[in-house]
Protein backbone atom coordinates (compact mmCIF):
# COMPACT_ATOMS: atom_id res chain seq x y z
CA UNK A 1 0.00 0.00 0.00
CA UNK A 2 1.36 3.41 -0.94
CA UNK A 3 2.23 5.89 1.78
CA UNK A 4 -0.40 8.56 2.22
CA UNK A 5 0.80 12.11 1.75
CA UNK A 6 1.01 14.00 5.07
CA UNK A 7 -1.88 16.44 5.40
CA UNK A 8 -1.65 20.13 6.18
CA UNK A 9 -3.84 23.18 5.70
CA UNK A 10 -2.79 23.51 2.08
CA UNK A 11 -3.66 19.98 0.96
CA UNK A 12 -6.33 18.63 3.33
CA UNK A 13 -9.31 19.33 1.05
CA UNK A 14 -10.69 16.13 -0.39
CA UNK A 15 -11.98 15.99 -3.95
CA UNK A 16 -14.37 13.22 -4.90
CA UNK A 17 -13.68 12.79 -8.64
CA UNK A 18 -17.00 11.09 -9.42
CA UNK A 19 -18.94 13.92 -7.78
CA UNK A 20 -16.77 16.97 -8.49
CA UNK A 21 -15.63 16.11 -12.01
CA UNK A 22 -18.40 13.90 -13.39
CA UNK A 23 -21.80 13.91 -11.72
CA UNK A 24 -21.89 17.60 -10.76
CA UNK A 25 -20.78 18.90 -14.17
CA UNK A 26 -23.06 16.46 -16.04
CA UNK A 27 -26.15 17.62 -14.14
CA UNK A 28 -25.19 21.29 -14.47
CA UNK A 29 -24.75 20.87 -18.24
CA UNK A 30 -28.03 19.00 -18.48
CA UNK A 31 -29.80 21.82 -16.62
CA UNK A 32 -28.20 24.51 -18.84
CA UNK A 33 -29.15 22.52 -21.95
CA UNK A 34 -32.75 22.26 -20.77
CA UNK A 35 -32.92 26.05 -20.30
CA UNK A 36 -31.46 26.61 -23.78
CA UNK A 37 -34.07 24.23 -25.21
CA UNK A 38 -36.83 26.14 -23.39
CA UNK A 39 -35.65 29.46 -24.81
CA UNK A 40 -35.31 28.10 -28.35
CA UNK A 41 -38.40 25.87 -28.40
CA UNK A 42 -40.83 27.01 -25.75
CA UNK A 43 -43.48 24.35 -25.16
CA UNK A 44 -44.86 22.27 -22.31
CA UNK A 45 -42.26 19.55 -22.83
CA UNK A 46 -39.34 21.99 -22.51
CA UNK A 47 -40.91 23.56 -19.40
CA UNK A 48 -41.29 20.10 -17.87
CA UNK A 49 -37.70 19.29 -18.83
CA UNK A 50 -36.42 22.40 -17.02
CA UNK A 51 -38.47 21.54 -13.93
CA UNK A 52 -37.26 17.92 -13.89
CA UNK A 53 -33.60 18.79 -14.48
CA UNK A 54 -33.81 21.51 -11.82
CA UNK A 55 -35.18 18.97 -9.35
CA UNK A 56 -32.44 16.49 -10.30
CA UNK A 57 -29.71 19.12 -9.89
CA UNK A 58 -31.04 20.14 -6.48
CA UNK A 59 -31.26 16.47 -5.45
CA UNK A 60 -27.65 15.78 -6.47
CA UNK A 61 -26.31 18.67 -4.41
CA UNK A 62 -28.63 18.07 -1.44
CA UNK A 63 -27.54 14.42 -1.26
CA UNK A 64 -23.93 15.58 -1.10
CA UNK A 65 -24.74 18.18 1.56
CA UNK A 66 -26.61 15.61 3.68
CA UNK A 67 -23.51 13.39 3.75
CA UNK A 68 -21.32 16.34 4.74
CA UNK A 69 -23.74 17.35 7.51
CA UNK A 70 -23.75 13.83 8.95
CA UNK A 71 -19.96 13.80 8.80
CA UNK A 72 -19.82 17.12 10.69
CA UNK A 73 -22.15 15.76 13.37
CA UNK A 74 -19.96 12.68 13.86
CA UNK A 75 -16.84 14.86 14.02
CA UNK A 76 -18.58 17.10 16.58
CA UNK A 77 -19.28 14.07 18.77
CA UNK A 78 -15.77 12.66 18.35
CA UNK A 79 -14.14 15.97 19.21
CA UNK A 80 -16.33 16.51 22.27
CA UNK A 81 -15.33 13.06 23.54
CA UNK A 82 -11.66 13.66 22.74
CA UNK A 83 -11.63 17.06 24.45
CA UNK A 84 -13.40 15.59 27.49
CA UNK A 85 -10.46 13.24 27.90
CA UNK A 86 -7.80 15.87 27.14
CA UNK A 87 -9.06 18.86 29.16
CA UNK A 88 -8.62 19.05 32.93
CA UNK A 89 -11.86 18.71 34.90
CA UNK A 90 -12.16 22.46 35.50
CA UNK A 91 -11.89 23.30 31.80
CA UNK A 92 -14.44 20.79 30.47
CA UNK A 93 -17.32 23.32 30.44
CA UNK A 94 -15.36 24.98 27.64
CA UNK A 95 -16.45 22.13 25.33
CA UNK A 96 -20.04 23.35 25.36
CA UNK A 97 -18.94 26.81 24.23
CA UNK A 98 -17.30 25.55 21.03
CA UNK A 99 -19.37 25.86 17.86
CA UNK A 100 -19.80 22.99 15.44
CA UNK A 101 -17.47 24.72 12.97
CA UNK A 102 -14.80 25.12 15.65
CA UNK A 103 -15.06 21.46 16.63
CA UNK A 104 -14.74 20.45 12.98
CA UNK A 105 -11.62 22.62 12.69
CA UNK A 106 -10.12 21.09 15.85
CA UNK A 107 -10.30 17.56 14.45
CA UNK A 108 -6.95 18.10 12.72
CA UNK A 109 -5.16 19.29 15.88
CA UNK A 110 -2.84 16.85 17.63
CA UNK A 111 -3.73 15.78 21.17
CA UNK A 112 -0.83 17.88 22.48
CA UNK A 113 -2.24 21.15 21.11
CA UNK A 114 -6.00 20.46 20.98
CA UNK A 115 -6.77 21.68 24.52
CA UNK A 116 -4.89 24.98 24.18
CA UNK A 117 -6.32 25.55 20.71
CA UNK A 118 -9.86 24.88 21.98
CA UNK A 119 -9.38 27.51 24.70
CA UNK A 120 -8.03 29.95 22.15
CA UNK A 121 -10.92 29.20 19.75
CA UNK A 122 -13.50 30.12 22.40
CA UNK A 123 -11.60 33.17 23.70
CA UNK A 124 -10.83 34.62 20.25
CA UNK A 125 -13.93 33.29 18.47
CA UNK A 126 -11.72 31.62 15.84
CA UNK A 127 -13.29 30.34 12.63
CA UNK A 128 -12.82 26.81 11.31
CA UNK A 129 -10.08 27.98 8.93
CA UNK A 130 -8.36 30.11 11.59
CA UNK A 131 -8.16 27.02 13.82
CA UNK A 132 -6.77 24.90 10.99
CA UNK A 133 -4.16 27.56 10.17
CA UNK A 134 -3.06 27.66 13.82
CA UNK A 135 -2.37 23.91 14.00
CA UNK A 136 1.32 23.10 14.24
CA UNK A 137 1.17 19.29 14.38
CA UNK A 138 -1.47 18.11 11.90
CA UNK A 139 -3.53 15.01 12.73
CA UNK A 140 -4.56 13.64 9.32
CA UNK A 141 -8.07 12.55 8.42
CA UNK A 142 -8.01 10.36 5.31
CA UNK A 143 -11.58 9.03 5.60
CA UNK A 144 -13.57 12.20 4.98
CA UNK A 145 -16.50 12.28 2.56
Amino acid sequence: MAEKKPQNFGNHVRWDPLFHFFMGPVFILLWITSIVMLVRHANWFSVAHVVITSAALVAVFKIRLYALKVQDRVIRLEERLRLASLLPEGQRPLIGQLTEAQLVGLRFASDEEAAALAQRAVAEKLSRDDIKKAIKVWRPDYSRV
